[in-house]
């Protein structure tokens, strides 16, 4: 982020000189010791043309806060063109704090004894902030000094009747924008929106506690939890393989009875062992061999015997008299373990 700083002067044009208020005594005839030094507003548009912004004064008053000093009010900005050189550069003031009134830039200002009798004597009357901005979005981030002068280029609210009164009215107005912001009315108390603070405090403790410690009857712990899904896994599983393997076990039953009813091949038993295991294939094969004809007969060509006492049928012994093989030869070489 690149960062310019408005003196008084950039290229010729005047930058950040002074307020358009001036310096007017209060009603007791002292100078102010509480002045605006930035207005408030996504824009604040100088005499000369340019404008910066001040949406984020918390900016402002944070970089004063970390740099712990005060910041010198000088005359014409000195501190910012002459000391660079060399040359004196006495304070006119000295800003000791800073506060933030409804987006607005407040400073405290401890005058020396000759800025006071000028501004008194009319020889100074505005007051011009130098501050640090953001090239890129023109947002003020810093102010660095300020200096006495009588060429105004902000336009700020006016300074010099600053006083106990106008203090406590500002209090006021924030002490009931606090109480809105706590759900309490305008006529709350200070003890009472101390102890609506307090309550939220409590709450947000409790709050916390439950989050690490949570209740045993609503929550179960981790380990618990993986372990009982680790169980109905497990049950689940087995339940699935007992399951599977009572339908395989009706499945060749059925299939069994099936080849031996001449309703199915063997060449086809395994497709339909396979289409027996979808979903509901079971209950389609039992209702394709209930309608199904029978495509075989059993020959029981394994359960018949070899004819007459040679031990060779009589269809053996027609093939062997059309070969000219006689019995004895084919018991010898022909005949094979059933």
């Amino acid at each position: 982020m690149k960062f310019k700083k408005a003196i008084n002067t950039e290229n010729g044009i005047p930058l950040a000189i002074a307020l358009n208020i001036e310096l007017q005594l209060q009603a007791d005839g002292t100078v102010p010791d509480w002045i605006q030094l930035l207005p408030a507003g996504t824009e604040i548009k100088g005499r000369d043309g340019r404008t910066w912004i001040n949406d984020q004064p918390a900016i402002v008053l944070a970089a004063f806060t970390d740099d712990g000093k005060d910041l010198p009010i000088d005359w014409e900005h000195s501190s910012e063109k002459k000391a660079p050189y060399g040359d004196p550069a006495p304070a006119a003031g000295w800003i000791k704090q800073m506060e933030i009134r409804n987006g607005e830039t407040w400073v405290q200002v401890q005058w020396t004894p000759r800025a006071i009798e000028q501004i008194k004597n009319r020889e100074y009357r505005y007051i011009s902030p130098v501050f640090v901005y953001e090239k890129a979005t023109l947002r003020i981030v810093r102010i660095t000094s300020a200096g006495l002068t009588n060429q105004p280029n902000l336009y700020l609210t006016a300074l010099n009747n600053e006083n106990k009164k106008n203090r406590k009215e500002n209090i006021s107005m924030e002490l009931v924008q606090l109480l809105a912001a706590l759900g309490l009315p305008a006529t709350a108390t200070f003890a009472e929106a101390l102890n609506s603070i307090s309550r939220i405090k409590q709450d947000y403790s409790i709050a916390l506690n439950r989050v690490e410690n949570p209740s045993l009857d609503k929550f179960v712990p981790r380990a618990d939890y993986d372990k009982v899904v680790e169980k109905a896994t497990n049950a689940e599983k087995a339940l699935k393989d007992k399951a599977d393997a009572e339908l395989e076990k009706d499945i060749n039953t059925e299939i069994d009875a099936a080849l031996k009813a001449g309703k199915i091949t063997p060449a086809t038993t395994d497709y339909h062992k396979a289409q027996c295991r979808t979903e509901g294939g079971l209950d389609r094969f039992k209702q394709f061999v209930a309608a199904a004809p029978v495509i075989g007969d059993n020959t029981d060509l394994d359960n018949k015997k070899h004819g007459g006492d040679s031990g060779i049928d009589a269809d053996q012994k027609a093939i062997n008299s059309m070969c000219g093989v006689d019995d004895e030869t084919f018991k010898k070489y022909g005949k094979t373990e059933g």
